[in-house]
């Protein structure tokens, strides 16, 4: 029986789906586009980085030759500097979104089969009658914003209102989500999560997929910084998935950052939850150091998604693809004989697009290990990556070809 470490780089998406048109985004790329603002010298910053995207690790495992097979060309300084050292491919969602929810959930082996709620580009955004209701079971003075924004911009806009008058801060994007920022400190990281519980309950008839706590800290005067102790509460799969059928194997899994969350902390195992991409990164090996045979390690590493995606920020999401890459060989070493690691991803978020939300797109998938052949996956489904963990853990695959 061998063992399983599956990690999700949010957001790193390889090339348009093919119906990225429908999204209005056709032609977005979040990789491909990095790489050729890097090689263009518009992906430097002083003290951070500077000249063409390094990631000789990834390419080396077949993830240039994946987004190839995406877009149809290989982003700058992306092909493997010999023969490729992994199995790759690039996989396609079919679910009707590009959230992350979505995309774990598919991942997972359930595809979203029905449309998300989502709230309107409009000012106010929330029906009244859920904004009346949240402020009244909640206790709260008001709610501040209502609105369309980026979690970074609104919570500078209006965290000094939030701490002359106690109102927390809702917003939303064209995902389905609700999000509550509040101060960490001045209202309080336990209420803030009470509050987010209720809103979580009043969400349900209209299909909204997360209500995300936000806290932050400082004030007007040094300014606002959002914390690691972020919360999503989302609602539970429609089916079985991954999780579920590895749980009821009576198999230990370990999830790492967000994926308790995404899940709705069903058949989740043993979850740590770091602040930050290197720290989950560590966390996902010190988990697989000690995890049993048959055992499954699911990471996420968000900062792509919200630190340098969101913000469209290129030179920080080049850093930081440039971190992960340099750690491909602790990954490795640390992978037994019999082990498998899946590097995948559960959408786009182009940082040279226009607005600031996710983009629809293909995701890699590189499959490496002691005894991992390599091989041109080709293009799949997302359910594919984890029939490919089922497969490996020997547990019965469901549903499809193995690499449908």
């Amino acid at each position: 029986m061998s063992r399983a470490l599956l990690i999700v780089l949010d957001s790193v998406g390889i090339g348009g789906a093919p119906d990225a048109g429908d999204f209005g985004d056709a032609g977005a790329d979040t990789l491909g586009h990095i790489a050729e603002a890097c090689a263009e010298g518009r992906g430097d910053r002083a003290g951070l980085r500077h000249g063409p995207l390094r990631l000789p690790h990834l390419a080396a495992l077949g993830l240039g030759l994946a987004a190839e097979g995406a877009s149809g060309r290989l982003p700058p300084g992306l092909a493997p500097p010999g023969p490729v050292e992994g199995a790759f491919g690039n996989a396609v969602e079919c679910a009707r979104g590009k959230d992350t929810v979505s995309g774990h959930w598919e991942i997972a082996g359930v595809p979203v089969d029905f449309a998300w709620g989502h709230f309107p580009a409009t000012r106010p955004a929330f029906p009244p009658e859920l904004t009346r209701a949240l402020i009244a079971e909640a206790g709260l003075p008001g709610l501040l914003g209502d609105c369309h924004a980026s979690g970074t911009a609104i919570i500078e806009e209006l965290g000094d209102e939030h701490l002359r008058t106690g109102r927390p801060i809702g917003y939303t994007s064209v995902d389905s989500v609700f999000q509550i920022a509040a101060h960490e400190e001045a209202f309080g990281l336990d209420r803030l999560y009470a509050v987010c519980a209720i809103a979580r309950r009043l969400c349900d008839p209209y299909r909204i997929g997360r209500v995300i706590a936000r806290p932050f800290t400082g004030d007007a005067s040094t300014g606002f910084t959002r914390t690691a102790n972020r919360r999503d509460y989302a609602v539970p799969p429609p089916g079985d998935t991954l999780l579920d059928r590895l749980a009821a194997a009576g198999r230990p899994v370990v999830s790492v950052g967000k994926i308790g969350d995404i899940f709705a902390h069903r058949a989740t195992g043993r979850e740590v939850k770091p602040g930050g991409n290197d720290a989950c990164l560590t966390a996902s090996l010190a988990a697989l150091a000690d995890l049993p045979e048959g055992g499954f390690v699911f990471a996420n590493l968000v900062e792509f998604d919200t630190e340098y995606g969101h913000r469209r920020d290129v030179p920080g999401y080049a850093a930081a693809l440039e971190r992960f890459d340099a750690r491909v060989p602790e990954i490795r070493a640390a992978l037994r004989p019999g082990d498998l690691c899946l590097v995948t991803a559960d959408h786009g978020n182009d940082p040279t697009w226009t607005g600031t939300d996710h983009t629809r797109e293909q995701v890699p998938v590189l499959a490496f290990g002691p005894e991992i052949a390599p091989f041109p996956l080709g293009r799949l489904g997302f359910p594919a990556i984890g029939r490919m963990i089922e497969r490996h853990l020997g547990l019965a695959v469901a549903g499809g070809g193995p690499l449908a």
